[in-house]
C-alpha cells in the first residue's frame, strides 16, 4: 500500500461559470477524490480575483483550493478530468507534507535552541516583572 502524502490543489474557474456550477464541479472532484481512495482535509472557496496575468484573454478567475491526504492516483485522476474540462482555467498541484515536517524540525530545534540559551540581563527581568503581574505582585528592581 502506497503512503498517505499530503497535496495542495488549487484551481481557478472561469467567471462566466454560474455559482450553481462551481458547486457541482467541487462535489465532482471530492467525490473523484474519494472513490481513489484520498480525503479532502480541507477546502477553501477563496472566490472571484484578479488574474496575476491574462489568460486567454481572462483577467479575473474563481479560486478553489482543496488540501488532499492520498496516495497519488487521485491527483492524477483530478488533473486529467480538469485537462480536458473548459470550466478550469488553470490548475496547480503541490506536494506539502514533506515541507511541513521541515519546518516542524526546524520551529522544533529553534525552542530548543531558546530553552538552552540563558537570558540576558534585560530580558531576566522581563521575564521576573511579567511572571509577577501575573501573579499579582508588585515588581520593583
Amino acid at each position: 500500500m502506497a503512503t498517505q502524502r499530503t497535496y495542495e490543489l488549487m484551481f481557478i474557474v472561469d467567471v462566466k461559470t454560474t455559482d450553481e456550477d462551481i458547486t457541482n464541479l467541487n462535489t465532482t472532484l471530492q467525490q473523484i477524490i474519494t472513490d481513489q481512495g484520498g480525503t479532502v482535509t480541507k477546502q477553501e472557496d477563496m472566490g472571484r480575483r484578479q488574474l496575476a496575468y491574462p489568460i486567454g484573454r481572462q483577467t479575473e478567475g474563481h479560486y478553489v483550493l482543496f488540501e488532499i491526504d492520498g496516495s497519488g492516483r487521485e491527483i492524477a485522476e483530478l488533473e486529467r478530468r480538469m485537462r480536458v474540462n473548459d470550466q478550469v482555467i488553470r490548475y496547480m498541484t503541490v506536494r506539502v507534507d514533506e515541507d511541513r515536517q521541515r519546518a516542524e524540525k526546524f520551529k522544533a530545534k529553534r525552542a530548543r535552541k531558546a530553552s538552552k540559551r540563558p537570558l540576558s540581563g534585560n530580558a531576566a527581568q522581563r521575564k521576573e516583572a511579567s511572571e509577577a503581574s501575573a501573579s499579582g505582585e508588585r515588581y520593583e528592581s
